[in-house]
């Protein structure tokens, strides 16, 4: 069969390489139109027209499988094919594996004619067989493609950097992502997308059935079908500074994707990194000055209630009304053998994650809540109904504290847990900063009493609250020493065995009949163990004062960390 270049439907599809991407050079159907080609016969592989030459090689030797590279054209006078180690079939499906765009060879001298098994291979293949001329030379079929090749490329970095020219005036201009992507639609004639890289959608250019299109092959994208990787759309990432801030895709329903089109979605995402990270930029200022004026509020510093209700609601805040603290605070450190900045970053991350999942939950049940992310915890003021401890364990807060939690553990990627306190309602911007203190207490305490990941309410502390006040650990260490004497030590047994028994006695009022049935002694047994406790601390069922201390010292062997 032969090839007439006019006779071409237009010019061929580009190819996608494995990687969706694009690649840079001429299609196997546009070299066959250059001049030097004029009397070149394809004679196989007419369905790999579409393959891109981005370089030429001349076979000199029979086991050139070594030295062939991706995207070459490779041309041959046929001396070396006589004396190849395998089949000629054969060595077409290996330079096909090898990714080369086509075979040239120049026939008669030293091969007659190409055997029919070849000639099957290559259109099995869509790997193009081509038979030169004898009157043209290599060096002017290497001289002019080359040529051509780079003048294409010059072409395509021209108009790229043309693109980019203007994509960057749009943002020194003040546009942001959606004026971008509109730029890059109507350069391209396509339908653009950016996704964020919570697979949220950011900004987007045409219609509706196209940007549903776009999503679809964006979420086949993700799940690495490469299937999807086809010749009507593209995906770019979006870069900046080492992080991953999404992706932009382009979509074409006709598949008419130019060459040029990959370059110009690099350099759109180029300039969409720089908008983002200068969003960014922005963002943090802004949450910075509000974190600055919640805490002058929580700290009692920031004004009248009419001052303070007014500044907040140009934050979208609503302090006018009862309302209540939540405290969300980081618990432990990272682990890991780093240095001290590693994990002072990772700390940083964790803490930026943090205030990120207890933003998304607090806006999804209380838009007019202030939330802010101070140094080590995240703070938010939201709206107070009914029983706000009872609400704790049910209801809108406890669902706000889960989802922030599952938000958390799925961004955060390693296993960090928090701690949260709630205050109780307060009906006034002037009584934030008792509501504030009260929910570190609770925060604080609670983790002490109950681990890391606790949630408690300050109305539900008791006199753990009392005990908190303490300034001094090695206070409560020696009350709890001198008050349950050799029952204070943790690593016996028996011991804990004997405080089990005193804690439950105290939590009955000393019902005797109602602790042997919950420890599940016989009456006697317990009878003996009450006269070997009070021979080791003294007649505390006779005396009131002796049990509120014992009491007490259990309290405190409860509280974590003291």
């Amino acid at each position: 069969m032969s090839y007439t270049p006019a006779a071409d439907p237009g010019p061929p599809a580009l190819r996608l390489a494995s990687t969706g991407t694009l690649t840079r050079g001429l299609p196997v159907g546009e070299v066959l139109g250059v001049s030097t080609l004029a009397g070149a016969r394809l004679i196989a592989g007419r369905s790999g027209l579409g393959r891109v030459v981005q370089r030429l090689n001349v076979m000199e030797v029979p086991d050139i499988l070594a030295w062939v590279k991706p995207h070459e054209l490779l041309l041959t006078t046929g001396y070396p094919l006589r004396g190849t180690p395998q089949p000629l079939d054969r060595l077409v499906a290996d330079l096909d594996e090898r990714g080369l765009a086509a075979l040239a060879i120049k026939p008669g001298r030293y091969l007659e004619a190409l055997p029919p098994e070849m000639i099957e291979q290559a259109d099995r293949l869509g790997f193009p067989l081509i038979l030169l001329p004898d009157d043209v030379g290599f060096d002017d079929i290497l001289n002019q493609v080359l040529t051509d090749i780079l003048n294409r490329q010059a072409a395509v970095l021209a108009r790229t950097e043309e693109v980019h020219r203007a994509l960057v005036q749009i943002v020194l201009c003040g546009g942001g992502l959606q004026e971008v992507v509109d730029e890059v639609a109507a350069l391209l004639e396509v339908a653009v997308l950016v996704v964020d890289g919570e697979q949220r959608v950011v900004a987007g250019a045409g219609t509706d059935e196209q940007l549903r299109a776009v999503r679809e092959l964006d979420a086949a994208h993700q799940r690495a079908d490469r299937r999807a990787a086809r010749g009507d759309h593209l995906v770019v990432p979006v870069m900046a500074g080492g992080f991953d801030h999404g992706r932009i895709v382009a979509y074409s329903p006709s598949g008419a994707l130019h060459e040029t089109d990959l370059g110009i979605l690099e350099r759109a995402a180029t300039v969409a990194a720089l908008v983002v990270t200068k969003q960014q930029a922005v963002a943090a200022v802004e949450s910075k000055y509000r974190a600055d004026f919640l805490r002058d509020v929580l700290a009692g510093r920031a004004g009248d209630d009419d001052r303070v209700v007014a500044h907040c609601a140009g934050f979208g805040w609503d302090l006018d009304r009862p309302a209540m603290v939540v405290v969300a605070e980081l618990d432990g450190r990272p682990r890991g053998d780093g240095d001290g900045r590693a994990r002072g970053a990772e700390e940083r991350s964790a803490q930026e994650r943090l205030a990120a999942a207890w933003t998304a939950a607090v806006r999804r049940h209380d838009r007019n809540a202030a939330v802010a992310s101070f140094a080590h915890e995240v703070v938010a003021v939201i709206g107070a109904t009914g029983d706000d401890a009872a609400a704790l364990d049910a209801g809108p807060l406890q669902t706000m504290v889960k989802e922030a939690a599952a938000m958390f553990a799925e961004h955060h990627g390693v296993r960090r847990t928090f701690s949260t306190g709630v205050s109780r309602t307060v009906a006034s911007t002037a009584a934030l900063p008792e509501a504030y203190e009260q929910a570190v207490k609770a925060v604080r305490v609670g983790r002490q009493l109950h681990g890391d990941g606790a949630r408690a309410h300050f109305d539900q502390l008791g006199v753990y609250r009392l005990l908190s006040l303490v300034s001094d650990p090695a206070e409560l260490h020696a009350f709890v020493r001198e008050t349950l004497g050799e029952l204070a030590a943790d690593d016996e047994p028996e011991l804990a065995d004997l405080r089990r028994t005193l804690h439950v006695l105290l939590e009955t009022n000393l019902n005797v009949a109602e602790t042997a049935r919950r420890l599940h002694f016989h009456y006697n047994t317990l009878r003996y163990r009450i006269g070997k406790l009070e021979r080791m601390l003294g007649p505390f069922t006779e005396d009131a004062h002796l049990r509120l201390n014992l009491t007490l010292a259990l309290h405190v062997l409860r509280m974590r960390g003291i």
